[in-house]
């Protein structure tokens, strides 16, 4: 079926039918159901070049990916990616990856939006001051951050989670168990959602006249040997934490591995909480010790951010609006008040 066939039977206009199925603002919500379930119903898939003469729009939402020997695809982007990726599909989107030498992206985004290859790029692994950011903001191109940048002079679109407010929760309950020494597992400490996280360690320590001790704070790749490395480390000095903060489950693996390999005990001897990202192939109650967690999907942050460029592709979101989504504190068996 092409275009003049689905018009005639829906008994619209063809520029009509043309704009409902790209998403124009100014066809009714009512109409753009109307004709998005005819056309899915009769197997309408709109030819891509004529599109894009139509319309000037690609149907297309661009990646930016660093590559070279220092960068590791890890499960938290696939996972993300897989969110992101299930909206784009029902939503007639498709998903460019442009490789790009990790030190020099914004080469990459130059080229991207000077083609006009895509109609949107999202951003994800911000750092403070992020040199992305500030170059997509003058590109004139539509875009979104996945998490936060800082530092900057102007507002920006963003979707994040309260990294900070969760860490602090997960802290302040340790503390109110009795611990004193605590220990932060994180993920890279030159992005910001790791410096929100200690600070959200710090601040709920701070509240209660203790200090984080900076030969307890880790910041690492994310994977389980990266956390049996660090909690091994940590476990063997002499002023050992008693409950630890792990940034991922994943990394979670490796300290319950480390604990059990010195004949410790969760929580008897150490008490744990991690951040559990909502993986469906690893669940935090299907631990030896079901696992303390702060919790928050980030396969739906992936949906988001796809929902949110579709919008400001089509026009229906043009601020620069900034969401954080608050984090669950799921306690579990892994947590206890702290030893002698």
């Amino acid at each position: 079926m092409n275009l003049k066939q689905l018009s005639h039977m829906l008994s619209l206009s063809q520029t009509t039918v043309s704009r409902a199925l790209n998403g124009y603002p100014e066809v009714n919500e009512e109409t753009r159901r109307r004709v998005m379930d005819a056309a899915k119903r009769h197997g309408y898939r709109p030819n891509p070049s004529a599109r894009r003469l139509a319309t000037g729009k690609t149907g297309m939402i661009g990646y930016v990916l660093p590559t070279g020997t220092s960068v590791d695809i890890d499960p938290h982007f696939v996972e993300f990616l897989s969110g992101l990726g299930d909206y784009a599909r029902s939503h007639e989107l498709d998903l460019v990856l442009s490789p790009a030498d990790a030190d020099d992206q914004e080469t990459t985004y130059r080229r991207i939006v000077a083609n006009r290859q895509v109609d949107a790029v999202y951003i994800s692994s911000p750092r403070p001051a992020d040199r992305r950011v500030a170059l997509v903001n003058t590109l004139g191109i539509p875009f979104i951050v996945h998490g936060r940048s800082e530092g900057f002079d102007f507002d920006y679109p963003f979707t994040d989670i309260d990294n900070e407010g969760a860490f602090h929760e997960a802290a302040r309950l340790l503390v109110q168990l009795g611990h004193r020494r605590l220990a932060l597992i994180n993920g890279d400490h030159r992005e910001t959602f790791a410096i929100h996280r200690e600070r959200g360690v710090r601040r709920a320590l701070a509240a209660n006249g203790l200090t984080l001790d900076d030969r307890h704070v880790c910041s690492l790749v994310m994977t389980e040997e990266n956390g049996y490395r660090a909690t091994r480390r940590l476990l063997e000095q002499s002023d050992a934490p008693t409950a630890i903060a792990c940034s991922s489950l994943i990394m979670a693996l490796g300290v319950v591995r480390a604990v059990r390999d010195l004949g410790l005990t969760i929580p008897g001897d150490l008490s744990l909480i991690a951040h559990d990202d909502v993986f469906p192939w690893l669940k935090p109650e299907n631990f030896s010790v079901p696992l303390s967690t702060t919790r928050s999907s980030i396969r739906l942050a992936g949906a988001r951010v796809a929902e949110r460029l579709a919008a400001r592709i089509s026009g229906l979101e043009e601020e620069a609006r900034g969401e954080v989504w608050p984090v669950d504190l799921v306690v579990r068996g892994s947590v206890a008040g702290a030893p002698g």
